[in-house]
């Protein structure tokens, strides 16, 4: 084969659908203007307003739980319109207001407000997104695609701590230096939705209206039988903030914490499209395998690390499990469940919702007892995933 040739099934291997990328660039404002903020809620929300780690644990979960909660529901509504556009559009919509609430207050009642009513927003636009992007994707490449609009999304994640900690360093780390960026975090948040309107909407065929039960019954037994392994998996996936307030009590401020924030998101974006390559050649099952095995080591590691050396390497090797949980998942269900796509990622999105609510009232509790005894749990219902989904094959499509 000549180089010319060479070089054109290159292209054409690697080659994505233009509105990939712009939903790319969309996620990739939102997360600017929402990682701005998360990078330094966990301790801004202990330390600066006053709650306890175990209330965090409670908001935290609540927020799981709201993301959960419309994820079906909107999913199975796109299914039956043939429509993705309005409710992607809704839901960035629904966060992008939530976030105003912290122009007009921070007190633990606003901030908890906030950060539950946010997520809501998260899982009213995430699956039917997502099957747009399943839509727009070629199976061959779909891992790929999955991966780069997730390196697109955790880079404005990585920007977001950044511009965080240089705001911080500038007007100090008081309550008017955060009133500051919480202003500034709501910009981005309103030129995402701008973009969005732009990308075209790939209308499909509406589905006849059904019941709840028959729309259960009517997706794939593959879908349902992997629910088991993801249930107990969700058991174990407590809120990142806990690492971070695990940061925190090694004695690590807010600024280095927003660093080492953006540094897992960075390990993020470097390990997404190299995980969705990874499964469009090996196996997407075989990836999530991985991806669990990962953050059965994560909290190993955090049992015992000491040292702010330590707590770097946790946090990149987070970043390469979070690249395979939030991308390489969504895109393994979508080969699971062809026909039903956004009903499917919906009735994930809200099934495991429902357990991180538990999972992170549980590692709240046993933090209370002893930070080690969180994450002994988290690493044990690792294990268990683990254990249940290498002894399953699903049919080949």
């Amino acid at each position: 084969m000549n180089p010319d040739a060479r070089h054109a099934r290159l292209r054409d291997r690697y080659k994505l659908h233009p509105d990939i990328v712009k939903l790319g660039w969309v996620s990739f404002l939102t997360d600017l203007s929402s990682e701005m903020i998360f990078a330094v809620f966990a301790v801004f929300f202990t330390t600066i307003a006053g709650a306890p780690v175990a209330f965090l644990g409670l908001v935290e979960g609540m927020a799981d739980f709201s993301a959960a909660s419309l994820s079906y529901w909107s999913g199975r509504w796109s299914d039956r319109s043939g429509k993705r556009k309005v409710f992607a559009l809704g839901g960035y919509a629904f966060s992008t207001l939530a976030k105003t609430l912290l122009l007009v207050s921070t007190s633990v009642a606003a901030l908890g407000v906030f950060r539950v009513v946010e997520r809501l927003g998260k899982g009213f636009r995430g699956p039917p997104r997502d099957a747009w992007l399943a839509t727009l994707s070629d199976p061959a490449r779909r891992g790929l695609s999955f991966g780069i609009h997730k390196a697109l999304d955790k880079a404005g994640a990585v920007l977001g701590p950044l511009l965080a900690y240089g705001l911080l360093r500038w007007t100090g780390e008081s309550a008017a230096g955060y009133q500051t960026l919480f202003w500034i975090a709501v910009v981005p948040a309103l030129l995402s939705m701008g973009l969005l309107v732009s990308v075209t909407d790939p209308v499909g065929a509406p589905q006849a209206q059904e019941s709840v039960v028959h729309n259960w019954q009517s997706l794939s037994p593959d879908f349902k039988r992997f629910m088991l392994p993801a249930g107990i998996f969700a058991l174990g996936y407590y809120s990142l903030g806990f690492l971070l307030v695990k940061a925190h009590t090694l004695g690590l401020g807010t600024t280095d914490i927003v660093l080492l924030y953006a540094g897992f998101n960075l390990s993020c974006v470097v390990c997404a499209p190299m995980v969705g390559w990874l499964a469009d050649r090996i196996g997407r099952r075989r990836v999530v395998l991985l991806g669990y095995a990962l953050y059965g080591l994560i909290n190993l590691g955090a049992w015992f690390v000491d040292s702010a050396g330590g707590l770097v390497l946790l946090f990149a090797v987070y970043g390469g499990f979070y690249a395979i949980e939030e991308s390489q998942t969504k895109a393994f269900i979508a080969d699971l469940e062809p026909q039903r796509r956004a009903t499917a990622i919906g009735v994930y999105g809200f099934f495991t919702g429902l357990l991180y609510l538990p999972a992170s009232l549980l590692a709240g509790a046993l933090w209370a007892l002893a930070p080690g005894y969180a994450f002994a749990a988290a690493a044990t219902l690792s294990l268990a995933a683990i254990m249940l989904l290498s002894r399953w094959r699903p049919a080949k499509r």
